[in-house]
């Protein structure tokens, strides 16, 4: 089986070089995404907009791999701020409340000081 990368075309991936997801066969690694619009290089203030402007962007990169969000088995979420997590619920909710994944959630610093969510999530093709 070969691997195929993909790239969203953001300046971070060039810049610090990886890839917005790795495909080796069946599976699907998608890096840490966060709540920046890629075509824009804009990025909400709000967290709840920003993980909802995460998981558009994961739904892209699993679209680019024929594959959907019911395929994915494991997620993370990355935020800054404990606090905020709670406000998400909703959001994440509505993705996957359906297929409930693996999940781990843990505060760290990101990258850019913009960023208060940052989602990865693994899948698998059935």
């Amino acid at each position: 089986m070969s691997r195929k990368l993909i790239s969203s075309g953001s300046i971070f991936e060039t810049e610090i070089g990886y890839s917005r997801a790795v495909i080796e066969g069946n599976w699907i690694f998608i890096s840490g995404t966060t709540g920046y619009n890629y075509k824009t290089m804009f990025i909400d203030d709000d967290v709840v907009n920003q993980t909802e402007q995460c998981l558009k962007n994961i739904a892209s990169t699993l679209k680019e791999a024929n594959s959907e969000f019911d395929d994915i088995v494991r997620v993370t979420y990355i935020l800054p701020k404990i606090s905020d997590f709670r406000k998400c619920w909703p959001i994440l909710r509505k993705y996957f409340g359906e297929i409930r994944p693996a999940a781990t959630m843990f505060s760290a610093e990101l990258a850019d000081p913009k960023m208060k969510i940052e989602i990865q999530v693994t899948a698998i093709k059935k």
